[in-house]
């Protein structure tokens, strides 16, 4: 098989007191992962499971966090690929996106959709212009959506059908929630539309997560509730709009990265090696504009975080 991208993954440094999710709350489930991580930190379980480049995503919204990112990617030639922010809502937005698209590492932008109150926001805030820059930058857009969002990212799709868009982590469906939570619906009623009327890809990544602790005890338990829910998005998106990514470091709060990287690998066994290869790279290689990797993870500079 050929070498895989893990498409979703974070790095950050806390001294910047920009990681509000993170930073702004004293929730105990949160303390493991309040620290620093950096390319060395992820680099020996990328290289255990054969990753050869990752996409860095952003984690803070500030222009800040990425311009971090960005100095990382220059340093590091392990990171494929960068999706940033911007401020969609800012008079200065469109200058931004055309400055950013210069910026060869750049390959998307990311609001935080999921952490606004308002689930209008991406079709009331933006500005036309902001908008009108992202159509034409040549980048792509993550969705970091929950199930409310997505009959409003339908239509955001449907008023920006050359914009290439990317469901981040299958869109969180409530794993957890009882059978008749309305959410559920909510869940397969707009990632089914999505994949009909849109083009978008679908993320493979965060759902472990999204499961109560008793659903991921073992890596053969969290496979009967992901099985299901993997069969969905595979027959609304097919292999070739499904992506693989780690969600390293948050992955670590329900599982290490090798254990997802196990379940993942169970849940592709029945496929082809093509359309294997296509979900744990290729299709992400495509998707983002990847560059081929030199000398795998060999050739990356090491830094000090």
């Amino acid at each position: 098989m050929s070498e895989r991208i893990d498409a979703h993954c974070h790095f950050w440094q806390l001294s910047r007191g920009d990681y509000h999710w993170l930073q702004d709350n004293d929730d105990p489930a949160l303390a493991p992962i309040r620290r620093d991580f950096g390319p060395a930190d992820l680099r020996p379980h990328s290289a255990a499971a054969g990753i050869g480049q990752v996409v860095l995503v952003q984690a803070a919204e500030s222009d800040a966090e990425t311009d971090f990112m960005l100095a990382l990617a220059r340093q590091n030639a392990d990171i494929a690929g960068v999706v940033g922010w911007v401020d969609l809502a800012s008079a200065g937005a469109a200058d931004r996106i055309a400055a950013l698209a210069a910026e060869p590492a750049l390959k998307s932008l990311r609001p935080m959709l999921q952490d606004i109150a308002d689930p209008d926001w991406l079709l009331t805030a933006p500005t036309p212009a902001a908008l009108a820059a992202l159509d034409r930058s040549g980048l792509r857009f993550d969705a970091l959506v929950l199930p409310v969002h997505l009959s409003r990212l339908a239509s955001f799709c449907a008023a920006h059908p050359d914009l290439p868009v990317i469901i981040d982590h299958a869109a969180k469906p409530a794993l957890g929630a009882p059978a008749d939570d309305p959410s559920h619906a909510l869940w397969a009623e707009g990632m089914a539309r999505l994949a009909s009327e849109t083009a978008c890809a679908c993320k493979l990544s965060g759902l472990l997560t999204e499961m109560r602790p008793d659903q991921r005890d073992t890596s053969a338990a969290a496979l009967a509730v992901l099985q299901p829910v993997f069969e969905q998005l595979l027959g609304w998106f097919g292999p070739e709009r499904l992506v693989w990514g780690s969600d390293w470091p948050v992955l670590t709060l329900a599982a290490s990265h090798a254990r997802w990287v196990e379940i993942t690998d169970a849940l592709l066994a029945p496929l082809s090696a093509s359309e294997r290869a296509a979900i744990l790279g290729g299709n992400a290689r495509r998707f983002y504009g990847l560059a081929e990797a030199n000398n795998g993870l060999g050739s990356a500079k090491l830094t000090g975080t």
